[in-house]
């Protein structure tokens, strides 16, 4: 048995909340939208009776983290400037990287411009950003809620509707209050003052409608990875193609691994937990 404890941990000028487990080599988990660290509340006992260090704050903006107001405050260097500050504080050279939707965004940028701080990168369900921009049109159809999410105060009204009617239908595939606990959940962290545009702010601040459907020429400077890298994708998700997350490997140097999970959603750490546990288990060391 191991506890995990919960606490707050100061890092590039905010409070991150953030829960530990565990000893030994470490890993961080970076949740994506709209969740905490508990998303992850299955793989931590996986990897601590591995014999992993767990580190799963809640980010910038969600779960009890606080939340800055303007939208710059979330552009993606500073995201990654949060991931090395808490590293900092954390007393932490190097750690495997684990990261799942904005989560796994951010875990492969950190990857590319701190790479001495990432032994290993397993990205769940998002792929390298090159690789995103140059997935196509059925990518760029079932991303058509990222330009909705940019209009200040639309998204605000809309998805709390009717009990967060569209958001259930959207995200969750229709599932009704009671249904499905991770959906209530995150409905729940939501409906908190500020939490909904914090949370939209991580698109606000890092997709350009000029730029959506292309790769512009800082994009595609983006350096490539050179850890070990896993990519994670499942056949059931509703916002992410396969095609951008087998692409990656274009834009990975180091050795790379793929993993599909076929009939498995978006919410891959929820509704895949023992799959996702083994692959990160095996592939962690």
């Amino acid at each position: 048995m191991f506890a995990v404890s919960e606490g707050t941990l100061r890092a590039n000028g905010l409070d991150f909340n953030l829960a530990e487990a565990g000893d030994g080599p470490p890993v961080l988990l970076l949740h994506g939208f709209p969740d905490s660290w508990y998303l992850w509340r299955h793989q931590i006992p996986a990897l601590v009776g591995a014999g992993h260090r767990v580190i799963a704050p809640d980010l910038r903006g969600f779960g009890k983290t606080d939340k800055p107001a303007e939208v710059a405050d979330y552009r993606m260097r500073t995201l990654v400037a949060d991931v090395v500050g808490l590293l900092d504080a954390l007393g932490i050279d190097r750690a495997a990287v684990v990261g799942h939707d904005w989560g796994a965004s951010l875990a492969w940028v950190v990857a590319m411009f701190a790479p001495d701080r990432v032994a290993r990168l397993a990205a769940v369900s998002v792929g390298h950003p090159m690789a995103y921009a140059d997935a196509g049109l059925l990518q760029w159809r079932a991303s058509w809620y990222m330009l909705w999410f940019l209009f200040p105060g639309v998204a605000e009204q809309t998805l709390p509707a009717r009990d967060w009617a569209f958001f259930r239908r959207w995200a969750w595939n229709g599932a009704a209050p009671g249904q499905d606990p991770d959906a209530d959940r995150q409905i729940a962290d939501l409906s908190r003052p500020g939490a909904l545009t914090a949370g939209l702010n991580w698109y606000r601040a890092n997709i350009r409608p000029a730029t959506f459907v292309t790769s512009d020429a800082d994009e595609r400077a983006l350096p490539s990875v050179s850890c070990p890298t896993m990519g994670v994708w499942s056949s059931d998700d509703f916002a992410i193609t396969e095609q951008q997350m087998t692409g990656s490997e274009r834009y990975v140097t180091g050795p790379w691994r793929y993993e599909r999970l076929d009939g498995v959603d978006h919410w891959v750490p929820v509704h895949a937990p023992e799959r996702l546990s083994e692959l990160l288990v095996d592939f962690l060391g």
